[in-house]
């Protein structure tokens, strides 16, 4: 040392030895992640189906990816619609046995242009019946789990739906609910109760528990949508509210950072502002055993299988399963 201060050569052998005590295994380890048993699903939305892939093709792909489920939407012009029927039902859910996986529930976009409290008699009533086709459709495929829509006050993103007065849109979700059951029960099916607040209706746990209870029926449960109440809210609060209520889940990545209140605000997951750590250990204190289910609306344009093996390996680490 030729001064106070020690020279370039010291510098370095003080710097590889401290990385050789970190390589020689000083450095601390990082506590285990808690393990969830939490079973995967993804929204069939994620895939580019049917513009470039065919159901099977979407039901290889998750299987492929690790998820034990998939969620299947019903529409008015694929092979999950009304122009199918028992027989069509019978050989996909046949394709995804012969695959290995499960049909984790029905979703449907169909309750926006036929809200079940319109103010149109004619949407109401073909709401009703599509709701019916949905339940018969799930059962057919082997599922349980059928979300449903029950009402909306205002649908933002549609400029064909005159607002309903909030205590008007109680009254008729209310009464479209309890003439789906008796089939519910029939079909052993259960009406599970998506929040959604943006459409101005069930906008606090409180609200969503009071209206489930009052059919005093085990067939209607809730599905509890993570991202639909992350503008203002958070749902590890709404978790532990819902309590045993929740049937079933879609984990909707959210982020807070922009000002856009479109679809675009949904994110890939692990890709915005949720607390996933508070979320998966407040379904865990409530003793969920269902599927989580990835729902989001933009299939990569190129390349999409690397959107879906992304999710599995993100709800891999976020279970505990990796890292």
């Amino acid at each position: 040392m030729s001064g106070p201060y020690p020279d370039r050569r010291e510098l370095l052998a003080t710097s590889a030895a401290m990385l050789g005590a970190t390589a020689g295994g000083m450095q601390p380890k990082p506590a285990p992640r808690k393990k969830y048993a939490f079973k995967k699903s993804i929204n069939l939305w994620a895939f580019p189906y049917p513009e470039k892939m065919t159901l099977e093709q979407c039901l290889r792909l998750a299987k492929d990816a690790g998820f034990d489920g998939i969620e299947l939407n019903y529409d008015l012009e694929s092979d999950l619609s009304p122009k199918s029927g028992p027989k069509e039902f019978a050989t996909i859910r046949r394709t995804a046995e012969k695959i290995g996986i499960a049909i984790s529930g029905m979703c449907s976009f169909l309750f926006w242009p036929y809200p079940l409290s319109s103010n149109d008699p004619a949407k109401r009533a073909r709401g009703l019946e599509l709701a019916g086709k949905i339940a018969e459709c799930a059962a057919e495929l082997g599922t349980e789990n059928v979300l449903v829509v029950p009402g909306a006050v205002h649908i933002p993103w549609r400029t064909d739906h005159e607002p309903v007065p909030n205590d008007v849109c109680d009254k008729r979700a209310k009464e479209a609910v309890r003439k789906l059951i008796p089939q519910a029960e029939k079909l052993k099916v259960f009406l599970n109760i998506e929040n959604i607040f943006f459409n101005g209706y069930l906008m606090t746990p409180g609200e969503m528990n009071d209206f489930v209870d009052s059919f005093k029926s085990d067939r209607v449960r809730v599905h509890f949508d993570t991202g639909n109440i992350m503008m203002y809210q958070f749902p590890e609060h709404w978790i532990t509210q819902l309590g045993a209520r929740t049937k079933n889940v879609h984990l909707k990545e959210f982020t807070k950072k922009g000002t856009d209140v479109s679809l675009e605000a949904f994110r890939p997951l692990l890709d915005g502002t949720t607390n996933w750590p508070a979320v998966l250990e407040a379904f865990d204190k409530t003793n969920y055993k269902g599927y989580l289910t990835f729902e989001y609306f933009h299939p990569y344009a190129h390349f999409p299988e690397a959107l879906i093996y992304q999710t599995a390996d993100s709800l891999d680490r976020m279970l505990g399963l990796k890292g």
